[in-house]
């Protein structure tokens, strides 16, 4: 049972970071943390160092990428890395049923079901990155070799440099 005042979704956060042997310390924001851009705002990190985890279907398998914030996901390129044809996005009911999260808030693990985990190879580039922890107002920060090792995740190239996508 969550702690009075734990948003459900974090509590899972936390538990799954526990069991996973991450220490989650989740960091709420008044103002929100939807995008990439409000996070690193909010957090007063880099862009890059935000996490946004982006449900996609590749073929018939649903999948998450973790692409770094100022990234745009190319899909042919999750495509490539998950052995598949086509990537697209599905919507937010797809994700919800997947991930257990909302839009916005989907952290990299923890979902209510075991998807594979495909890491942007350009957030192994900081010490510190922040996913979101649940919520759309709730982050948590984790070293890059401690997502891809909470995660399974493969690392790869997934993201073009260029205007910055909504998380």
């Amino acid at each position: 049972m969550p702690a009075c005042g734990v948003h459900p979704g974090v509590a899972a956060v936390v538990a799954a970071g526990a069991e996973r042997g991450i220490v989650v310390e989740p960091d709420e924001h008044a103002a929100g943390s939807r995008t990439a851009e409000d996070a690193a705002a909010a957090i007063g990190c880099p862009l890059g160092a935000i996490v946004k985890s982006l449900v996609f279907r590749v073929d018939d398998e649903v999948v998450v990428a973790l692409v770094s914030g100022p990234n745009r996901l190319q899909e042919p390129a999750l495509a490539r890395a998950a052995g598949g044809q086509q990537a697209g996005r599905v919507d937010a009911k797809a994700v919800r049923e997947a991930t257990g999260f909302p839009v916005g808030g989907v952290p990299p693990f923890g979902h209510r079901t075991a998807l594979r985990v495909f890491v942007d190879e350009d957030l192994l580039a900081f010490d510190r990155v922040h996913a979101a922890a649940g919520t759309p107002a709730t982050t948590f920060g984790i070293t890059p070799p401690e997502l891809v090792a909470a995660t399974g995740g493969v690392v790869t190239r997934l993201g073009g440099s260029g205007r910055a996508e909504r998380a």
